[in-house]
């Protein structure tokens, strides 16, 4: 009976041993399988980890390439990198810097790209980045209307013979592109001006102005609203219904723009293409913009023309933005510090 008890026992034992050890191997083999897992899924987060990054940085730099308003810079340290050496405009320079930092307060600057847009271009970005609602007269009138009014209404033909920048003449596609682009500048600067978060704000001013064709239609709507304007102050005129803004007197007295078509042809056609807006087209800017654009003119320095408010006559509730220019030509925005 002891011996068949011993048999008994040891055969279990060994049984049980033996299903360790065949368990025993299953654990080993799952415990080498999930750390191989494992480790692969780490590597895997790794690398994309790493990519992720990769792209996000290349997103980042080719956003920044493509701005055509860059990320804020200090003011001085733009002055001292531009205007090195020690000739006559090149100190000049430097003491109007000095003079926006000390007395103006304006410790920094936002480049805006060079090209004949420039001045449309940090414009709008302001009006955009604030957050300026439309004017008054635009939420009377629908924008998207002006180009068939012109056109149909007022029988003004010569439209078609709008020039799109450096797309010069497009004939009888104009209306249509100037509709898009009435369109384009409606629906960006309703969606802006209603976005109440400032950051956010920002990064749809970023992402707007790094496209540069959805830019340009925004351009070339504001220059058929500068147009449209100056046939509307013209048949008044013509009509003696009601006085005008004194700036339309100083446009029409020039012999480029008598009239409305030649101020098309000899002006508007141009503005992005080969020249930008003058100092009388600035002032009609302001004006049809309902705000008070002050210019810090650099190259006018210790003259009387070295803050010039565009337009000069404006009511208090417009909201003022400010322009930095060296030479009437290229303009940057200047950052106000405390």
């Amino acid at each position: 009976g002891r011996h068949e008890v011993w048999s008994w026992k040891t055969a279990s034992k060994e049984s049980l041993c033996l299903m360790w050890q065949k368990v025993k191997v299953q654990l080993m083999l799952s415990m080498s399988f999930l750390t191989a897992v494992l480790w692969y899924c780490r590597r895997l987060y790794s690398f994309l980890a790493q990519l992720l990054k990769r792209w996000s940085n290349y997103l980042q730099r080719k956003l920044i390439r493509n701005l055509s308003v860059l990320p804020e810079i200090d003011l001085l340290g733009y002055s001292a990198r531009e205007w090195k050496g020690e000739t006559k405009q090149a100190k000049q320079m430097r003491e109007a810097y000095e003079e926006l930092s000390r007395s103006c307060h304006i410790k920094y600057l936002r480049q805006v790209k060079r090209d004949n847009y420039s001045v449309v271009r940090a414009v709008l970005f302001q009006i955009f980045s604030q957050g300026i609602p439309f004017p008054s007269w635009m939420k009377e009138k629908d924008i998207l209307k002006l180009p068939e009014k012109l056109l149909y209404s007022q029988g003004c033909n010569w439209i078609q013979q709008y020039g799109f920048g450096p797309e010069r003449y497009t004939g009888p596609n104009a209306f249509g592109k100037l509709r898009k682009c009435m369109e384009a500048l409606k629906t960006n600067w309703a969606e802006i001006s209603a976005t109440r978060d400032h950051e956010e704000r920002g990064n749809l001013c970023n992402t707007l102005f790094s496209d540069e064709s959805k830019e340009c239609k925004l351009f070339e709507a504001i220059k058929f609203i500068m147009l449209y304007e100056v046939v509307e102050a013209y048949e008044q005129i013509k009509s003696r219904e009601e006085p005008v803004h004194n700036l339309f007197s100083l446009l029409f007295a020039r012999d480029s723009s008598s009239d409305p078509l030649s101020f098309m042809m000899n002006h508007l056609n141009s503005i992005g293409d080969s020249i930008c807006l003058d100092q009388v087209e600035l002032f009609l800017l302001g004006y049809l913009l309902q705000v008070k654009i002050r210019v810090y003119r650099l190259h006018r320095f210790n003259t009387e023309e070295f803050q010039v408010n565009y337009p000069d006559e404006y009511r208090r509730e417009w909201n003022e933005i400010s322009l930095l220019t060296e030479n009437d030509r290229y303009y940057h925005i200047p950052l106000f510090r405390t």
